[in-house]
């Protein structure tokens, strides 16, 4: 061989070495992305995405990852995307918020987790929920001032002094009522006005908790409960309840949304103060995930609901969220949770929705899940009809309650009427609060078919709702 040769030889081998320890070290940060894990891996592709729209700071999705896929290996994955994991969902298994730091389109960054079909179930944007309460017009009352009480005229018959306006709970036929088209309360109070220590969370836009018609009745984390930590959000001040919407602050209405709800579940009865709430006595805990303006978005409800199966777990008697809101786009994570949440024993009463529509041919979420522990609910008016606005649904939409110009707490000590499903959802939570004073130890199952079998059957709803009638607190008490 000759002296050329040789240098031929020697330059081919340094090349091959050379090539060979840039392989060695591309296998070796491949391991380090796959992490502990066995099975089919996949390599991170960073894509040129569209950009989200200017101003948006949510999390772009939430994913799902497959059984067997770590903590340590879904971040993993984010980071070699140039993205972070949020929030991992305690309550469901895999369930993740992923933050993309790119701030890419949520479609795109969801189609590329959900391309990753050996590691993923499911990935999909963010969505954004929004309040969207019907504006009634010409409503008799608005901010209310208070009336002189009227004389009591039966034992159950409170003290509050704008009672005689909340139709909702004993219609006189007045202001083009229907005489008794309400929910019999005042038969209800005679066998129960409700505990103090059944527990109904508002899932909402907080609640006004200093009210003076309130803040008797509102949930206070107990000593032997301990504050609410999350590995990625950090720990809660939670004395007062869950604001997913700024975890720092406590869950203090801005809107009035929240508030108004919950005066119909629980503002306390017979203490001489406006009104009176389905229940006299309760404890209402508050999940605000929708802000000053009426929004919020899924990763923000999920996160409500897990902090409430949290508490339930910590022992707190939880046992229904009310949920006066939705969107007509499905969410399979928010889906999974509300599911975790039946697991963990607690009732999901969902609005119908305020489109006028057939929930049957046009789903509206969350009340069209298709889940044990979801129920569904239409609104009515005084005079027994089902509400313009309401939405319906024979095999969707359960019940019926009132949600036409409903008389309810409001921000800074006022009262307000306001119209929706938003407003018939709480009815039918407070009437199983009422269940649960009643018999503490009925089953999930048993108290959704309480609520459903035991309405006052309406003509006009036939065809309209499963039950076919309208929600009757005294029927569901035996009463």
């Amino acid at each position: 061989m000759n002296r050329n040769n040789i240098w031929i030889h020697i330059g081919i081998a340094v090349i091959l070495v050379t090539l060979a320890a840039v392989l060695g070290q591309i296998g070796r940060w491949r391991a380090a992305l796959r992490g502990p894990d066995t099975g089919p891996q996949w390599e991170a592709v960073k894509q040129a995405l569209p950009k989200r729209a200017a101003g948006s700071d949510r999390p772009e999705v939430i994913v799902r990852f497959k059984p067997g896929v770590s903590l340590d290996r879904i971040k993993a994955i984010a980071a070699a995307n140039h993205d972070v994991l949020k929030d991992e969902i305690e309550s469901v298994s895999g369930l993740s918020v992923i933050d993309d730091l790119d701030d890419a389109d949520a479609q795109a960054v969801a189609d590329q987790y959900a391309a990753m079909s050996d590691l993923v179930s499911y990935a999909e944007p963010n969505y954004q929920i929004r309040l969207d309460d019907p504006i009634v017009k010409n409503s008799p009352v608005h901010d209310l001032v208070y009336r002189e009480a009227l004389p009591r005229r039966i034992p159950p018959f409170p003290n509050d002094p704008q009672f005689t306006d909340q139709w909702a709970l004993n219609n006189a036929g007045t202001n083009g009522g229907k005489e008794r088209a309400d929910i019999d309360a005042l038969k209800a109070w005679e066998k129960t006005k409700g505990s103090d220590k059944v527990v109904v969370a508002v899932l909402d836009t907080g609640v006004d908790f200093t009210h003076v018609d309130l803040r008797e009745n509102m949930w206070f984390r107990p000593a032997n409960v301990p504050q609410y930590a999350d590995n990625e959000l950090g720990t809660f001040n939670d004395l007062n309840g869950f604001n997913g919407t700024d975890n720092i602050s406590d869950p203090m209405d801005d809107n009035g949304h929240g508030t108004h709800c919950a005066g119909i579940i629980g503002a306390e009865g017979d203490n001489g103060e406006g009104i009176a709430g389905v229940n006299w006595h309760i404890k209402i805990m508050p999940l605000k995930f929708l802000g000053r303006g009426g929004f919020g978005s899924v990763d923000d409800a999920i996160e409500a609901i897990n902090y409430a199966i949290d508490r339930k777990k910590h022992g707190v008697n939880l046992r229904i969220i009310s949920a006066s809101w939705g969107s007509n786009t499905k969410s399979k994570a928010l889906e999974d949770t509300i599911r975790a949440a039946g697991d963990a024993g607690i009732l999901f009463v969902a609005a119908a929705g305020n489109d006028g529509s057939n929930n049957d041919r046009r789903p509206h979420y969350p009340s069209n899940y298709d889940l044990p522990n979801v129920i569904s609910v239409a609104a009515l008016d005084r005079a027994d009809n089902i509400a313009s606005f309401s939405n319906f649904g024979a095999k969707t939409v359960h019940v019926a309650a009132p949600g036409k110009e409903i008389l309810s707490t409001w921000l800074n000590d006022a009262y307000r009427e306001a119209s929706g499903t938003s407003m018939a959802t709480p009815y039918v939570s407070g009437v199983a609060a009422l269940i649960v004073a009643n018999e503490p130890n009925i089953s999930l199952a048993k108290l959704r078919e309480r609520l459903i079998k035991s309405v006052d059957k309406i003509d006009s709803l036939n065809g309209k709702v499963v039950s076919g009638g309208r929600i009757n607190a005294a029927k569901a008490l035996g009463n």
